[in-house]
């Protein structure tokens, strides 16, 4: 891959994505921080990612936005990057850099963590896009957090060095479970028989969510319907106290557990974000469950995560905004934004 500083006239206009295991976004970067044509297109739909990726560039809108014209590209995408081939995790999709730069006639292309882009977004949020869940307020010279249940569970952060910052590349949604009580317990026993290692996001994720409403009717001897992790969250919201309630309820105090290891683990009294699809799609009902109170006990540093500020990104498609300042940062000389 290309790895010197590219030349500034191919900038713009630029192609910009954002692609998890379900949905593939992307939209025309015509100016610093302007998106025009932004799409969302499911994975579903395409065999491949170049045949998402071509059938984004040929809408009409797209072609009014610039996308013949784009001889730069820069796509952050749900896997970890290293080297040419990428075979994403949660998706069928697999392919070569290389290829895709060569068939597209880019100049340049760049792929990103996508949870890595996600963090180099939190300075770029406006307060709109946020929804505070208890905390106080963040400290701008120390060390934000980043996690999202979605197709996958992505973890990323954040680290100020000096006035930039260094998002970090991570797959913190792969470390070990860690039940925190009896129910928990039961779980992590019925999880074990099927898998050898339990990670966090074999049960907070979309297939997660699913898992754990059929794990919660084994135990407690109930019909579990076949439903999607969106059915789950939408009866639960309808019928509180119901199947899908309860797991949505048990969902977010595990999520709160690993948020508050992740709290720890960076020093993050720059604030906990929380990205993915899954808690905005439903986050009254998450301000409403058990998460803070999880996500504070601690022990002997229930205190210190008690002050930590807990964000909820609002924004669909706030990775575009953590992929062009990581794009930038290639056509520029400074090492971080």
């Amino acid at each position: 891959m290309q790895t010197e500083r590219p030349d500034t006239k191919y900038r713009f206009p630029c192609l910009i994505g954002d692609v998890g295991g379900t949905n593939a976004r992307f939209a025309i970067e015509t100016a610093a921080g302007r998106f025009e044509a932004a799409a969302v297109l499911q994975n579903r739909d395409f065999p491949d990612f170049e045949s998402a990726l071509r059938h984004y560039l040929q809408r009409s809108e797209s072609r009014a936005a610039g996308s013949t014209s784009a001889q730069s590209a820069a796509i952050a995408i749900a896997n970890p990057l290293d080297g040419d081939k990428v075979k994403m995790t949660n998706s069928g999709w697999a392919f070569s850099i290389e290829a895709v730069r060569k068939t597209f006639g880019f100049r340049i292309l760049r792929f990103f963590n996508d949870f890595t882009a996600l963090a180099m977004a939190i300075p770029f949020m406006p307060p709109q896009a946020l929804i505070q869940c208890g905390g106080d307020v963040p400290y701008k010279d120390k060390s934000s957090g980043l996690i999202g249940p979605g197709t996958g569970l992505g973890v990323s952060g954040l680290v100020p060095w000096g006035e930039h910052f260094i998002p970090l590349e991570a797959e913190g949604g792969h470390v070990s479970f860690s039940p925190f009580d009896e129910l928990e317990m039961e779980i992590f026993a019925l999880a074990k028989k099927r898998y050898d290692h339990v990670s966090a996001e074999r049960l907070i994720s979309g297939p997660g969510m699913e898992w754990l409403y059929r794990l919660l009717a084994e135990i407690g001897g109930e019909t579990a319907e076949p439903l999607t992790a969106p059915e789950i969250t939408e009866m639960a919201l309808k019928q509180p106290g119901s199947l899908s309630d309860r797991t949505v309820e048990v969902f977010c105090r595990m999520l709160g557990t690993v948020a508050g290891n992740l709290a720890l683990t960076l020093g993050a009294r720059g604030g906990i974000y929380i990205g993915g699809g899954i808690v905005p799609r439903i986050v009254k009902r998450f301000e409403q469950s058990g998460f803070r109170e999880r996500f504070e006990a601690k022990g002997r540093f229930s205190e210190y995560v008690s002050r930590i500020p807990v964000f909820v990104l609002m924004d669909t498609f706030a990775a575009f905004k953590g992929v062009s300042a990581m794009m930038e940062r290639c056509f520029q000389t400074e090492p971080f934004i």
